[in-house]
Formats: structure tokens, C-alpha cells, sequence
């Protein structure tokens, strides 16, 4: 384990564990964030070096206002802007103002009802899987970053360049729709007739996700 000052000294001075602690650390990471963005494995695996590659090269000119972590995100979510950029001349910017109105669930269930059998099935995070490749990009980016990898919201909105308070507005329209995604997915499971408009209590979600 390297504390974030001995790391970053240890891989100026090219010690080999301190590179590899950082792969092992942060390359599922970087995969994830930008196979959520391009749905590209090949493309994705690209980002990953890249984003390493760019590292080393700049890494006696690292002056550690952000984290490693930090600066690799930011590096791998550039990079593949860059690449849907190329795939489409415009990319909706992820701070622009949005007018689409908070997400009006149509099926509430209480997912307490749910067995542990199912929530914790390989099918339930399947279809977790599939609820967050469906959000609108800008939606599950934010998710990815803040609720998948635990980054906290300034770091999240530095990654970005967005501010803390659109982070927030995303990350809780991300939830929303994921929340109605997956009600209607063990609602199914569990023969539940929809509830009024009440909120579901006791939500609770595979593997910690907070929705």
C-alpha cells in the first residue's frame, strides 16, 4: 500500500510495484467509465492505456492539485469524448441546461417483499446491468462515477467540469430512473399490484447500489 505522496514519488523514481499497484488499482476503474460512455470493449481497453501512457509521459510535470485517481478519470473521460466526437460532430455537453423534468415513476413496489435469493441473483444484477446502459449518457456517467466507484461529488463534478450542483440534479434523476426500471423489473417477480404514489420503503438493491 502506498500512501498518495509515496506513490506518486515512487512511480517518478519508476518502481515497478508502484505501477503496478496503480494498473491494479485504477484500470477497472477507467474500463468501466469508458465502456459506459463508447459501449465499445476494443475502444474502451484503448482508453485504458491511453490513459495510462498519458500518465507516465506527464508524470514529472504532476504537481498533485488532484489525485491520481482523480487525473486519470478525467484523462479517460476526455479521451473518449474525443472518440464520440469523432463517431458524431456534436456531443451534448453534461452541465447544459436540462428541461426534460424529473422522471414520473409508474410502477412502485416494495422491494422488502424481495427474497435475499433475488436480489442477490446473477439475473437481478443482469438486469441492473441493462437498467444503467439504458440512462441517457450524461445520467450515467454521473451514476458510474458516484454511486458504482464511490467518488464524491466535487470530485465527480471536476471530472466532469460540470458543477457540484448538476452532479447532484443528475445523479438524482440517474437514481429515479433506475428506481423505476427495476420496481417494474421485481415487481414482475413478485406478483405486487402497484401501490398508489407512495414512496417504496425499505428500498434495497443488489450489491449496494444506492437508488
Amino acid at each position: 500500500m502506498f500512501t498518495e505522496s509515496e506513490l506518486i514519488e515512487a512511480l517518478r523514481q519508476r518502481n515497478p510495484e508502484a505501477f503496478s499497484y496503480l494498473f491494479e488499482t485504477y484500470s477497472d476503474k477507467i474500463y468501466r467509465l469508458a465502456m459506459s460512455l463508447l459501449g465499445s470493449e476494443d475502444e474502451a481497453e484503448g482508453i485504458v492505456q491511453d490513459s495510462f501512457l498519458r500518465l507516465f509521459e506527464k508524470l514529472d510535470q504532476f504537481e498533485g492539485r488532484a489525485k491520481l485517481g482523480t487525473w486519470l478519470y478525467r484523462v479517460a473521460y476526455n479521451a473518449s469524448i474525443d472518440l464520440l466526437r469523432k463517431r458524431r460532430p456534436v456531443v451534448p455537453l453534461l452541465d447544459e441546461p436540462d428541461d426534460e423534468g424529473l422522471p414520473v415513476p409508474v410502477v412502485y413496489v416494495d422491494w422488502c417483499q424481495a427474497p435475499e435469493t433475488i436480489l442477490a441473483s446473477e439475473e437481478a444484477s443482469l438486469e441492473l446491468e441493462r437498467a444503467i446502459a439504458q440512462l441517457p449518457k450524461r445520467y450515467r456517467t454521473v451514476f458510474i462515477l458516484r454511486d458504482i466507484e464511490g467518488l464524491s461529488t466535487a470530485e465527480t463534478a471536476e471530472i466532469l467540469s460540470i458543477s457540484v450542483s448538476a452532479v447532484k440534479v443528475q445523479l438524482h434523476r440517474a437514481r429515479l430512473m433506475l428506481r423505476e426500471q427495476l420496481s417494474a423489473y421485481f415487481s414482475e417477480r413478485l406478483s405486487t399490484k402497484p401501490k398508489g404514489l407512495a414512496q417504496p420503503k425499505g428500498l434495497a438493491q443488489p450489491k449496494g447500489v444506492n437508488l
